[in-house]
């Protein structure tokens, strides 16, 4: 599942694929692309912002895409078989002479000026992962709606940028309360806290394959609660939780220990 980690690596691939080199194939698979060739111009950089990314072209051109649930990059070498998944899945394909950087299930991709990319970003809070980070900015925006749950709240990119559905039941377990604790019932303490542990959960596995927030090398140890209902707490052994959060247009399971965490449940 993409969150602000994976949407880093990816764009590393693509830059360390892509960047400084000369598109030798172009092929957008969405309608309003059909027509567009990017062939003859050179990739400058791929930069993550959030859970977006930004492939900016030579020409003033970004290409803006973002993975959301399904969504992948993956670059493949010359002549090497591409197993993203089937064909019909793939939403653009960007080419240079020695790799070539595939997109399946895209659900976003559009080309902007470079001059436009605040249209498709610049909603977006403060950036886990960036060089902009700014901690208090992140905290002012998650308090402005104090009525709100915790977990909605940590979800919504305006507030700060990054965090989904893993790392927020993972962030809400290490604070010790549940996702459905309104914001403004966060302890002084808490609350201080909730910023800077946010950004070194994403930092600490910016590079890691595998993610991890225990620290555990068990594949079934490597996360403290996100889908390990009805496996025991690995703090408390108390069976771990799970429940829907949200208005229900898409699955955003959540997962919790009933006594690690203090706060309303559903």
């Amino acid at each position: 599942m993409p969150e602000g980690d994976t949407v880093h690596q990816a764009a590393r691939r693509l830059h360390t694929a892509l960047a400084g080199h000369t598109l030798t194939r172009s092929d957008l698979r969405v309608p309003k692309l059909a027509t567009v060739d990017l062939t003859g111009r050179t990739v400058l950089d791929v930069t993550p912002r959030g859970k977006h990314l930004l492939t900016r072209i030579e020409g003033g051109l970004t290409l803006h895409s973002h993975l959301r649930m399904d969504g992948s990059w993956r670059v493949y070498a010359a002549g090497e078989r591409w197993r993203g998944g089937p064909g019909h899945q793939i939403r653009a394909i960007l080419g240079t002479a020695e790799r070539t950087a595939v997109g399946y299930r895209l659900p976003v991709l559009e080309l902007l000026r470079t001059t436009d990319e605040n249209k498709a970003v610049g909603h977006l809070g403060p950036d886990l992962l960036g060089p902009g980070w700014d901690p208090e900015q992140a905290l002012s925006n998650l308090m402005a709606a104090p009525d709100r749950a915790l977990g909605e709240a940590l979800l919504d990119q305006r507030n700060l940028a990054g965090i989904g559905n893993i790392y927020k039941s993972e962030l809400c377990f290490v604070l010790r309360v549940t996702p459905w604790l309104p914001v403004g019932d966060l302890s002084e303490e808490t609350a201080a806290r909730l910023p800077a542990l946010a950004k070194k959960l994403l930092e600490v596995n910016r590079d890691r394959p595998d993610r991890t927030t225990t620290g555990r090398s068990r594949p079934d140890q490597r996360l403290y609660v996100y889908g390990r209902a009805p496996r025991p707490c690995l703090r408390c052994g108390t069976p771990i939780r799970t429940a829907e959060q949200g208005d229900g247009s898409r699955s955003r399971p959540t997962y919790w220990c009933p006594a690690c965490q203090q706060g309303p449940t559903p």
